[in-house]
């Protein structure tokens, strides 16, 4: 059930996106009275079609549809979608029309200035999809975190093979101060991070970081887990734990001969002695007790804990228009140094290149329309981003091709734009090959 409500929330997603994306070609083409054949939502690979409003069922139903100038469907082939616009090379690699006399309708006609917006257009659609997606996120939820100053890290295996503890506090950055807990991760891998200063008891410990351990970093979502301290809140009502004694800012910090500074230590070995007892270390003040204690059937204990400090801001839909320009150019230089860092072989950081696959373990089990709003806008700027890449076969090649002709006044040869379509073709496949690879070792792992 749990795979279903994911795989439901990535097609919606990516359809949305998909059909935003393309809507910015058609829009701009019929604007400039360019003919548009196709517009698709996911691949008709081999005419092999979901739905198409040139199928004998729709034209009974609406025999209008016959007549239409362009043919709306749906694909088999979920990888994407495309709007077939006359007389442009595409993905499709349709050559017939091209063999014709140039007609005032078609893309190739048009003038220059008028082809870059058409090829823009779906980018431009993505990048005002995402601010207008983070303008209602923070005008109705607002934005929340967990400030880093005064929290501690709970690290896992990678983060002590690069020198970090839990509990440590991360104190800077080369120097930079993180504010938010939990983009430490990013940070450290964005932003080059040679050195990073963490208080350690008293203790100021400066950690040296392995530039090749980077794409692990990229690929461990447990680096810098937030260390929450065993602090007793309450006793949940009818717990078996009720009449144990314990009152609220008792701190547990051993259950039997296992140390648990912090709740994370806790979970294994209440795991093994699940629906038996422990003796719980408790803390009060300056007394220590030890307090019996039952686990039930699911290694619980029965008891709240102290939640961590969350800061929480609030804005008007006035603040929340410039608050969500910031976040949306904030988020694409992040992903644009995440790139930066896919780019550099040595980091390693090509591994954490996914698919769909990795896309779907990213949404809740749960549906959330603020968390779902959330990983919409980031996929829609990563699809406006990846798109104005300069590859042929994506629209970043085509903008280039076009600016081209436009600062020196020659327009590359259909027969040029067709071979580097079919460059551009291979490059997407290989880069699709690598990222389900990623995906399939990481599932395997």
């Amino acid at each position: 059930m749990v795979a279903l409500i994911k795989a439901l929330q990535v097609i919606l997603a990516l359809s949305i996106l998909i059909i935003i994306h393309e809507l910015g070609h058609f829009m701009w083409a019929k604007l400039f009275k360019i003919r548009v054949d196709k517009f698709f939502l996911f691949f008709d690979i081999g005419g092999t079609r979901l739905f198409s409003t040139k199928g004998k069922w729709f034209t009974r139903i609406c025999p209008k549809a016959a007549g239409w100038e362009t043919e709306y469907g749906i694909g088999w082939l979920p990888l994407g979608g495309y709007c077939k616009i006359n007389g442009m090379i595409d993905e499709s690699l349709d050559t017939e029309t091209l063999k014709q006399d140039p007609q005032p309708w078609e893309f190739r006609t048009k003038p220059a200035w008028q082809r870059l917006l058409v090829m823009f257009g779906g980018v431009l659609n993505n990048f005002i999809f995402a601010i207008l997606a983070y303008i209602a996120i923070l005008a109705i939820w607002g934005t929340g975190y967990i400030r880093n100053e005064g929290s501690a890290i709970y690290t896992n295996a990678l983060g002590e093979e690069m020198g970090f503890r839990s509990g440590d506090r991360i104190l800077d950055m080369d120097g930079y101060v993180p504010e938010n807990f939990y983009s430490l991760q990013a940070d450290l891998a964005r932003r080059d991070v040679k050195i990073v200063n963490v208080l350690r008891g008293s203790d100021t410990v400066s950690i040296v970081i392995d530039h090749s351990m980077i794409g692990d970093v990229l690929n461990s979502p447990d680096l810098f887990d937030l260390a929450v301290p065993f602090t007793i809140d309450s006793v949940m009502t009818g717990s078996a734990n009720d009449a144990a004694g314990l009152i609220r800012g008792d701190r547990i910090v051993r259950l039997d001969s296992v140390a648990t500074p912090f709740l994370q230590d806790s979970r294994k070995y209440l795991a093994k002695v699940c629906g038996g007892t422990v003796t719980a270390t408790v803390l009060r003040g300056t007394d220590t007790l030890s307090v019996p204690m039952a686990v039930d059937s699911l290694g619980r204990l029965g008891v709240l804990l102290r939640t961590p400090e969350y800061t929480l801001k609030t804005y008007s839909l006035a603040q929340a228009v410039p608050a969500g320009l910031k976040l949306t150019f904030s988020t694409i230089g992040g992903y644009l140094q995440d790139l930066k860092l896919v780019a550099s072989p040595s980091t390693g950081a090509y591994e954490s290149v996914g698919s769909f696959i990795a896309i779907g373990q990213v949404f809740p089990e749960k549906w959330d329309w603020f968390r779902f709003m959330n990983i919409m806008a980031l996929l829609s700027i990563m699809l406006a981003v990846m798109n104005l890449l300069p590859i042929p076969g994506l629209d970043g090649g085509h903008i280039v091709f076009t600016l081209y002709e436009m600062v020196t006044g020659r327009k590359p040869s259909e027969k040029f734009l067709l071979i580097a379509q079919m460059v551009g073709m291979l490059l997407l496949l290989l880069l699709m090959v690598l990222a389900f690879g990623n995906d399939i070792r990481r599932l395997i792992h």
